[in-house]
């Protein structure tokens, strides 16, 4: 690297080897100051909450307030148990009486399935009785005739 020349941001801390004994510290640990460093400087634009990431609330909390917001958490807590248990239970309840109900309307179903098929056997019963009776049966066409006449005769009248 050339004096003057900007170092690169994405050099490694090994890479400086010049800077640590000018400096007499590490260029490790010089490059892990400055990192802090520049945290610190962007500490009154980041919250808290960015800087420690495992906090879930900013430190300043007192000991009395988290006595009473760990005693809030562990009742909402409960009631979200005891609220979770009874909605699966209501699921549960609504499943079977879904699975109930699918069972009847499947054996409706076969049922009505059955008698049909009854049904159409019954009707080709019938057609083929029809049929063999058909020849032997005769139909005066003069009775026929005579009840339109009269009919006829009716509707002129």
């Amino acid at each position: 690297m050339m004096p003057g020349q900007i170092p690169d941001p994405l050099m490694t801390a090994g890479s400086l080897p010049s800077v640590g004994p000018l400096a007499g510290i590490p260029a490790t640990t010089l490059t892990d100051h400055l990192k802090l460093a520049e945290l610190y400087s962007l500490g009154a634009v980041l919250s808290p909450l960015i800087l420690n990431r495992q906090a879930k609330r900013p430190f300043d909390v007192s000991q009395g307030e988290s006595d009473d917001d760990e005693e809030r958490k562990k009742r909402r807590r409960e009631k979200n148990k005891v609220a979770a248990a009874r909605c699966r239970n209501r699921r549960k309840e609504r499943t079977d009486l879904l699975q109930k109900e699918s069972e009847r309307l499947e054996t409706l179903n076969s049922e009505l399935k059955s008698q049909i098929e009854e049904l159409k056997s019954e009707r080709q019963q019938l057609i083929v009785m029809l049929n063999l009776h058909r020849p032997t049966c005769i139909v005066r066409t003069d009775s026929v005739k005579s009840t339109e006449s009269d009919q006829r005769s009716e509707q002129s009248d």
